[in-house]
């Protein structure tokens, strides 16, 4: 069972920061930080964690992937990178959602390296960055002309 993703879902401080991300992407016609983006990005590192035999967890792939833009808004606010600042309120929720010392640890290396993670990062960072950018469906966008992503960021690929 889920049962710790599914408080994370409906946990206080994680409604108020995916609330703010709505508030801060209203206007944004480009891909967006909720949870739909969030449950793309789990469904695809489970599918990739299931192909490759990687077997992680799937309560800590779903957690990370719920978790790893709860602060993208303030990164809109302030230029504080989401990756950095989404670190206190996961540790936060998680706690209160009951995962370990130990799973609070590699979720949140996860998360603090989703956006770049060194050549030699854990499994699992290397996992929650490739669903990440798999989650984007650059190859069928209709304003990628538009998009301040570069080309070689922009993710052309159906499968990895």
């Amino acid at each position: 069972m889920m049962e710790r993703v599914n408080k994370i879902k409906s946990h206080p401080l994680f409604l108020w920061h995916m609330e703010r991300n709505s508030a801060s992407e209203a206007d944004r016609q480009f891909c967006k930080h909720d949870l739909a983006h969030a449950l793309d990005v789990a469904r695809i590192a489970y599918m990739i964690n299931l192909e490759d035999t990687l077997n992680l967890p799937k309560e800590r792939i779903y957690a990370a992937a719920l978790l790893h833009d709860i602060t993208k808004w303030k990164q809109y606010k302030d230029g504080t990178p989401h990756n950095e600042s989404a670190i206190e309120p996961a540790v936060q929720i998680m706690l209160d959602c009951g995962f370990s010392d130990r799973e609070i640890a590699s979720i949140c290396n996860a998360i603090f390296q989703h956006r770049s993670p060194p050549e030699d990062a854990a499994p699992f960072s290397q996992l929650l960055f490739r669903a990440d950018k798999l989650s984007r469906a650059c190859y069928a966008c209709t304003v990628s002309a538009d998009c301040n992503w570069d080309d070689a960021r922009k993710n052309q690929l159906l499968s990895h």
